[in-house]
C-alpha cells in the first residue's frame, strides 16, 4: 500500500464535526464525523479482487500481506488518512426517517490513480455515530452476498460500486435474519467497496430538512466541482445540469436492472448515488421466473414498492425528493419539473429500445409496442425463467416456424406440462409476430444472434447459489466463492466449464431463507 496516493478531499473541504466521540447522536451542521473501525480479534482474508486492487493502486504482492489484511479489515489505519462516516438522511419506503449516515460503514480515505478519484470504504467495520441501536457490524452471508454481487453487476455492464476485499473478523455479531424474534450469532466480515464517491441523494435532503443552507450550497458546489467538472456557467445553471446529470444516469442504471432482470429491493433515497451507480446490496434478488410484482425483500412484502416493475417509477419518485433538497438553490420549480417529467419519458423509450435489442432486433416499427407488452403478459401466464429464455431466444432462426422456437426457449418453463391448451396457443401466436417481425431484419441469424449475446447474460448471480456459496463458507470452504466470482467476470461468455450454473431455480430454493426470502440484513 506504500503506493497509495491519499488524498482527502471530502474531510479537507466540508465541515467536519467536532465532536470526535463515538457515541450515537443527532449530528447537525456538518456533513461527516471522524472515527475508526472497531479493531478485528483475528482478521481473515477469504477474496480480493486483483481487478479492483490494481484499479486503485494496489499491487498483486501486496494483497497478500499483513498490512493489507489489518487495513481492510479495520484494524489498521493508513498513515496520514482520518477514517469518516458520513451523515445524510433519507426517505425510506416512502416515509420521511430523519437523520441515517453511515450506520455500518467508514470511509478509510479517497486516493488516486491514474487521475481517477475513488473512495475506499469498509462495510461492517463498526459502530459510528450513525448506528442507531445496531452495532455497525456485517455477517458473512451479507458480505458475500455484497462481494460477488457488485462485481457481477460491473462485469454485466450495470453501473455500479466494485468490491475490493472480503476479510472475516474472527468476530461473532448477533443477528436476526428475518426479524422474527430469533437472533443468533454468526461469523463477522468486512468488504471493501470502491466508488467514486458514496454521496447520496440523502446527503442533500438532510441538509435542506435541517435548514443548514450554507453548507447545502457548499456541498453541491463541492460535488459538482470534483465530480462533475465538465458542468460550467452560472451558479444556477450548474445545479440544474447537477440535477440532470443525476436524473440522466439514474435513467440508465435502472434500464440495466431491467435488462438483466436485477431487483435492488430497497430502493430509498439514502441508497441512491448522485453518481448513477448501484450502491448497498442488501435484500436484492434476480428474477427467476419473470414476476414484475416480485421483491426480494420481506419488509417489502406487504406494499412490493420496490417490487421488480416498479423501479423506474421509485426512481423518479426518489429523484423528486432530490429535487425538493435542490430547489432552495434554485427557487424555481419549472425546470426541475420539467427534468422530472422527461425522466419517465425517456425512459420509456429507451426501455423499448431496450426491450427489442433484447429480442434480436434493432430496428423499430409501429407493431413493436403490442409485441413488447403481449410477451411481457405471456412471461406471466406459466413460471418462465427470464434469463433462460432471452438467453435462448438467440437460438431461433428466421426460418423456424413457432412449435420449432417454443421448443429451442421450452428449458426456460419451470413446468412445462402447464404450456398446453390455451397457454400453447397463445405463445404460438406471439412466436409467429416475432418470427414475422424477425424477417424484416437485415442481419443474418448469426450476426442477431452474436448481438443478443452481448445483452442478454447466460449468467447472474441467482439468490441460490449466492447461498451456496453462504454454505459452504460457513464451513470454512470459500471455493465456491472463488468459482463464482470467475465464472461472473465473464456472464455473457458461453463457458462450457461452467454450463451447470445456466439452470433454473432448484425446487429447494424456492422457500428457503437466503434464496427467497431476504431481509435488510441480508
Amino acid at each position: 500500500m506504500k503506493n497509495l496516493k491519499i488524498n482527502n478531499r471530502f474531510t479537507t473541504e466540508l465541515p467536519a464535526d467536532p465532536d470526535l466521540t463515538n457515541e450515537v447522536r443527532q449530528v447537525k451542521n456538518t456533513l461527516f464525523s471522524f472515527v475508526n473501525p472497531t479493531k478485528p480479534s483475528n482478521p481473515k482474508l477469504i477474496h480480493a479482487s486483483k481487478e479492483v486492487t490494481e484499479l486503485v493502486g494496489i499491487s498483486e504482492d501486496e494483497i497478500q500481506s499483513e498490512s493489507f489484511l489489518n487495513v481492510f479489515s479495520g484494524k489498521e489505519i493508513l498513515p496520514e488518512t482520518q477514517p469518516f462516516a458520513m451523515c445524510y438522511a433519507g426517505h425510506q419506503f416512502g416515509n420521511w426517517a430523519g437523520q441515517l449516515g453511515d450506520g455500518r460503514a467508514i470511509n478509510l480515505t479517497e486516493i488516486e490513480n491514474n487521475n481517477q478519484f475513488y473512495t475506499l470504504q469498509l462495510k461492517g467495520a463498526g459502530k459510528t455515530p450513525y448506528s442507531r441501536t445496531a452495532d455497525g457490524l456485517a455477517v458473512l452471508r451479507s458480505s458475500i452476498r455484497e462481494y460477488l454481487c457488485a462485481e457481477a453487476m460491473y462485469n454485466l455492464g450495470v453501473p455500479t460500486t466494485r468490491s475490493l476485499s472480503l476479510i472475516l473478523s474472527g468476530d461473532q455479531v448477533l443477528r436476526d435474519i428475518l426479524y422474527n424474534g430469533n437472533p443468533a450469532y454468526e461469523k463477522g466480515a468486512v468488504v471493501c467497496r470502491v466508488a467514486p464517491s458514496f454521496i447520496r441523494f440523502g446527503s442533500f435532503e438532510m441538509l435542506t430538512a435541517r435548514n443548514e443552507l450554507k453548507n447545502l450550497k457548499q456541498f453541491v458546489e463541492f460535488t459538482i466541482k470534483h465530480y462533475f467538472p465538465e458542468i460550467t456557467g452560472e451558479p444556477k445553471e450548474q445545479y440544474l445540469q447537477f440535477f440532470k446529470k443525476v436524473a440522466d444516469t439514474t435513467r440508465e442504471m435502472i434500464l440495466h436492472w431491467q435488462r438483466v432482470g436485477f431487483v435492488h429491493g430497497v430502493m430509498n433515497t439514502d441508497n441512491m448515488s448522485i453518481h448513477g451507480i448501484t450502491i448497498d446490496y442488501g435484500p436484492y434478488g434476480w428474477l427467476e421466473n419473470y414476476d414484475p410484482n416480485w421483491t426480494p425483500n420481506t419488509t417489502d412484502s406487504q406494499n412490493r414498492r420496490y417490487r421488480f416493475g416498479n423501479q423506474p417509477g421509485v426512481a423518479q419518485w426518489n429523484l423528486f425528493q432530490l429535487a425538493n433538497a435542490l430547489y432552495p438553490l434554485i427557487n424555481e420549480a419549472a425546470p426541475l419539473e420539467k427534468i422530472l417529467e422527461s425522466f419517465i419519458n425517456d425512459f420509456n423509450s429507451d426501455y423499448k429500445t431496450m426491450f427489442l435489442s433484447k429480442l434480436g432486433l434493432f430496428t423499430s416499427i409501429e407493431s413493436d409496442d403490442q409485441l413488447i407488452t403481449d410477451l411481457e403478459n405471456i412471461l406471466q401466464l406459466t413460471e418462465t425463467d427470464m434469463t433462460i429464455f432471452f438467453r435462448n431466444l438467440n437460438s431461433v432462426v428466421k426460418s423456424d416456424f413457432a412449435p420449432e422456437a417454443i421448443e429451442k426457449i421450452k428449458y426456460s418453463f419451470y413446468k412445462p406440462e402447464e404450456v398446453s391448451g390455451e397457454i400453447s396457443e397463445i405463445w404460438a401466436k406471439w412466436f409467429s409476430d416475432y418470427l414475422e417481425r424477425l424477417k424484416a431484419e437485415t442481419f443474418s441469424d448469426e450476426e442477431r444472434s452474436q448481438k443478443m449475446n452481448l445483452i442478454n447474460p447466460k449468467y447472474v448471480l441467482r439468490n441460490y447459489m449466492a447461498q451456496l456459496a453462504i454454505d459452504a463458507a460457513e464451513k470454512e470452504d470459500y471455493s465456491l466463492i472463488d468459482e463464482f466470482y470467475t465464472l461472473l467476470q465473464k456472464p455473457y461468455d458461453e463457458q462450457p466449464e461452467h454450463e451447470k450454473w445456466f439452470a433454473k431455480r432448484p425446487d429447494w430454493a424456492r422457500s428457503k431463507v437466503g434464496c427467497s426470502m431476504l431481509s435488510c440484513s441480508s
